[in-house]
């Protein structure tokens, strides 16, 4: 018997929570959902990563106005995922900002990533019929760049490979605050279809070395303390070095990638089996990183083809 693809199933409505994290950082969240991240100064607002579509952005503008009346001023994508980004144009932003890794996944793979997604997580692109194309950036930076918003320093930065190749974080180094996109996540399983599962855990340590005393993740709950964040960082690398330790494991051993799967699925679940969307993320997890690890150094493009011929040959009976 197969069980639901993915997060098909996942369609009842969540509560948002509309958190002040510091005097300018801000956190839009609702269980299971990707979080959405803002700036507010007294004349200027960021965005950190939209919704999947202007319909659902809609809600972020709300929610900004309650603090501030101004126009949203720029859009930070922190990865190319259309769950994050489609929803850009509700926001009439003066600068949609990227990383040159994002812009170049956008190019090669953006529209059939927008394809896979809306199949994989239909309950997050609620009125997809908004969506007019693509979203491009329309300021790219390689590795840093920074603005100031009414005297507030916000540094946008890519500081490794993770979750995607083009991971960007925003930091506001006056209120140590990091905004980390899905890099680390808090109370969900790590996504790790489009993953540098090798590189995850040095870029992880590079988010250490900010010394941040809050911490917005790409899902979950923000971390209010140094010890809370040091520990939520740890438990995103133990996660991402048990899966890529299991997965060598079957390698070392001859097995095929049916049984790889079966087999890490059990070591993984009795420790993480309790997180938000880990059935969804499993067999996208396991199927990158036997990539990675057998040599496919960038990750494969997911269709919604793929995505579903990988879910039967896993999850199938």
């Amino acid at each position: 018997m197969m069980i639901q693809f993915a997060s098909r199933g996942d369609n009842e409505h969540k509560p948002r929570h509309f958190i002040r994290v510091s005097e300018s950082a801000y956190l839009l969240t609702a269980e299971n959902d990707t979080n959405t991240g803002m700036v507010i100064t007294p004349n200027e607002v960021m965005v950190i990563d939209t919704k999947a579509t202007p319909f659902m952005a809609e809600e972020i503008n709300q929610y900004a106005r309650t603090v501030s009346d101004k126009p949203i001023k720029y859009v930070v994508l922190t990865h190319y995922h259309a769950a994050r980004a489609l929803g850009a144009p509700a926001h009439h932003p003066q600068q949609i900002i990227a990383s040159k890794g994002s812009w170049e996944l956008l190019k090669e793979r953006g529209e059939q990533d927008f394809k896979s997604e809306i199949e994989r997580l239909p309950r997050l692109f609620t009125r997809a019929d908004t969506i007019k194309g693509m979203v491009w950036p329309t300021l790219v930076f390689e590795k840093e760049l920074t603005v100031w918003m009414d005297g507030v320093e916000v540094r946008i930065c890519h500081v490794g490979k993770g979750h995607t190749k083009g991971d960007t974080i925003v930091w506001l180094p006056g209120e140590k605050v990091l905004f980390t996109g899905d890099l680390v996540e808090q109370g969900a399983t790590p996504y790790c279809g489009d993953a540098y599962i090798t590189e995850w855990p040095d870029t992880l340590k590079a988010l250490l070395a900010f010394a941040p005393e809050k911490l917005v993740p790409g899902r979950g709950m923000p971390m209010t303390t140094p010890e809370d964040i040091k520990r939520l960082i740890g438990a995103q690398e133990e996660f991402v070095v048990a899966l890529r330790d299991n997965v060598a494991q079957g390698i070392a051993n001859g097995y095929a990638l049916k049984r790889i799967f079966d087999d890490t699925y059990a070591s993984l679940k009795p420790k993480y089996g309790h997180l938000s969307i880990f059935e969804h993320c499993q067999s996208f997890n396991v199927s990158r990183c036997y990539d990675e690890l057998t040599g496919i150094r960038d990750p494969r493009i997911w269709t919604a083809e793929r995505d579903l011929e990988m879910w039967n040959a896993l999850r199938g009976s």
